[in-house]
């Protein structure tokens, strides 16, 4: 073992300052940092550190950046694990000084130091969504065969390694999301079929609102059990809280009084919606305490007594109450929750313990099974007066779960509501164009006065123009009213500046020059004819695009296993539209292309959206290496196509994606 320590560190000094346990999980989380962008350099250090702990947790994002920043300026140099661990103890030195929690070499911090860093999991929460999987999925045919799966084994986790599961439990929170003919379902899979699977699980993940930022294919393929239990419990939480808005249950505006109130109501994340409904109904009951989260308030288990007493008296137990120990009073309820077809996610245990992913669920199940709210058709007439806009919607939802792939400080719920303090958007531009937000005079959240959300999306906007942004008469207090078409068109050319950016920094193809839209569009139609087929599109909002045959030409282009022609339809109705749709999209996640457009985007033509899926499957085939690219052009013609393009400027004719 000393001399496996020895190979991970050559400094004597290092190796004395950790355990062995302590270097092996230290150099995992270093791996794992390094593969998100293929290198980590100093300025990466700040927000990869956020998961390591006392450093993570008792220092800000900012205040790591600034305490690296004055002891590295380079903050370009790449970064080596011993460098690594030099960066990791004095920051945890800085942070225990500020906290008064024990020095680096103490005993108290090596304990709990190595049990976060081994990533302890909860065999409760296993257990429990172990059980959810073996109910949802016991009739699939091709999963009949592994379940169900034994909740106190590790089977879940040998299961999951061929990315079949997790595709198919995506689909059960949010049908329809992959297309399972995409899906690799042989008996054996080879290691390009499995990995196939995992990067569309993945991408499929990001695209119903998961936050994946620091997992990877390989993370499955070794049985990591938090970041497949973590992953997991975000599809499950997805599927649970999805009824928890107003177009899939009406009846929510009860819990309002106004017009006003239901627009604040359709804001709210799902989470917010069930406390609130939860509130609302335990105002019927003697209960007299708010519940404000899913652990230490239900701990003592009064709060579900008195909740199923309301939706469900006719199976309540008057000792419920009147027990003073808080364990027996919650095998009560559970016992008062099983009579109503209800019993599922927690134990007893799991409610005294405050698990709060557990009681959440549970929560949530009983809202699926009986929300004791009533249609009264005064109140759901509110509904009428809203505008209803799905255009907007499906446009919101793509930006919202784009922000929320880059892995900043906050996840966001609706971005009219949660970009106007100009905070998120501000790491979002960071993250796309790295150094390029003035820090010292940003505000960071919780900001109180309206004049310093205004100060953040004033920069918002600077930056906006810098980068050559269409924001005619636009000011920072558009974004802090929640002006939504404003806020559209600035994160579309946002999205849009990000694609060609990434583009643009494969310069061994642009040769750093700037990438246009007209350059997507020609490179699309050359792959395309130089397959040998006769499809085509004149601009990102062609009409004949409907049909999806194109991209899957485009997609057959560049990678030929790629699709299933006898899985194609000619494209010609509707539903046959759909189909293909669907299909490009699994394929194109499949591939590796993190896209977040719906069907609907691409029988509809939306160009925004066609825009994005053409670069997106233009990025991944221009960065994969040379001997592994599936073209029938060489790469010295691959090349001279692209050094051609990359001379063009941007014309309307060409280009018509741009926002108007």
């Amino acid at each position: 073992m000393a001399g496996y320590v020895g190979i991970l560190v050559s400094d004597p000094w290092l190796q004395n300052q950790f355990t062995q346990v302590e270097l092996r999980s230290l150099k995992t989380h270093f791996t794992s940092m390094r593969r998100e962008s293929g290198k980590l350099t100093v300025e990466d250090l700040a927000s990869r550190m956020s998961r390591l702990k006392v450093v993570g947790e008792n220092l800000s994002e900012q205040e790591r950046a600034d305490f690296i920043a004055d002891l590295y300026p380079n903050l370009n140099d790449e970064v080596d694990f011993e460098f690594f661990l030099k960066v990791y103890l004095k920051l945890h030195a800085h942070a225990s000084a500020r906290t008064g929690s024990p020095a680096k070499n103490s005993s108290a911090f090596l304990k709990a130091a190595t049990t976060t860093l081994l990533h302890t999991i909860s065999e409760s929460e296993k257990a429990s969504y172990v059980a959810h999987i073996n109910n949802y999925l016991a009739q699939d045919g091709f999963l009949n065969k592994y379940l169900p799966i034994n909740p106190s084994s590790n089977d879940l986790f040998e299961i999951v390694k061929d990315g079949v599961l997790l595709c198919k439990l995506i689909n059960v929170a949010v049908p329809g999301t992959i297309d399972e003919r995409a899906i690799n379902t042989k008996r054996l899979l080879n290691p390009w079929e499995r990995n196939e699977n995992h990067t569309l699980c993945l991408n499929s993940a990001k695209a119903i609102g998961c936050t994946v930022v620091n997992i990877g294919t390989q993370d499955f393929i070794e049985g990591r059990r938090h970041l497949v239990l973590g992953l997991i419990s975000q599809i499950i939480k997805i599927q649970l809280l999805a009824d928890l808005n107003l177009k899939k249950t009406p009846q929510l505006v009860e819990l309002v009084d106004d017009s006003k109130d239901v627009e604040e109501l359709m804001s709210l994340p799902p989470e917010k919606i069930l406390l609130r409904w939860m509130n609302f109904q335990l105002k019927k009951s003697p209960y007299k305490k708010i519940v404000s989260n899913f652990s230490t308030d239900v701990k003592d288990a009064e709060a579900y007594a008195h909740l199923l007493n309301v939706l469900a008296p006719e199976h309540s137990n008057p000792s419920t109450l009147a027990v003073k120990d808080p364990f027996q009073r919650a095998k009560l309820v559970l016992e008062h929750a099983d009579r109503m077809g209800c019993k599922r996610y927690v134990t007893a245990k799991d409610i005294v313990d405050g698990s709060p992913n557990l009681n959440l669920a549970f929560v949530a199940h009983i809202f699926q099974h009986r929300n004791g709210l009533s249609t009264q058709t005064k109140q759901i007439s509110f509904l009428e007066t809203l505008p209803d806009d799905a255009q907007v919607s499906r446009e919101e939802r793509v930006f919202r779960f784009w922000i929320n792939s880059l892995g900043n400080s906050t996840y966001i719920d609706n971005v009219f509501e949660d970009l106007r303090n100009g905070w998120i958007l501000l790491e979002t531009l960071d993250k796309v164009s790295p150094g390029i937000v003035n820090w010292k005079i940003a505000n960071r959240p919780p900001i109180k006065l309206p004049f310093k959300k205004v100060e953040n999306c004033n920069q918002v906007v600077k930056i906006g123009k810098q980068l050559k942004f269409s924001l005619v008469n636009i000011a920072g207090n558009d974004i802090v009213q929640g002006n939504k078409k404003l806020i559209l068109a600035y994160l579309w050319q946002l999205m849009r500046y990000n694609i060609l950016q990434l583009l643009k920094n494969l310069r061994f193809h642009s040769h750093g020059k700037e990438i246009t839209d007209v350059d997507i569009l020609r490179w699309a139609n050359t792959k395309v004819s130089d397959s040998g087929s006769q499809s085509r599109m004149d601009s990102f909002k062609d009409k004949s695009l409907s049909d999806g045959i194109f991209f899957l030409e485009l997609l057959s282009a560049v990678q030929p296993r790629s699709v299933n022609w006898s899985l194609v339809t000619k494209g010609v109705t509707d539903e046959q539209k759909k189909m293909n749709a669907t299909y490009i999209i699994s394929i194109a996640r499949k591939l590796g292309c993190s896209i977040f457009l719906l069907p609907e985007d691409l029988t509809e033509v939306n160009q925004k959206m066609i825009l994005t899926l053409t670069a997106s499957i233009m990025y991944w085939f221009l960065k994969q290496p040379v001997e592994e690219k599936p073209s029938a052009t060489s790469d010295s013609e691959n090349g001279s196509q692209v050094e051609t393009i990359s001379n063009s400027t941007t014309d309307d004719s060409a280009s018509e994606s741009s926002v108007e």
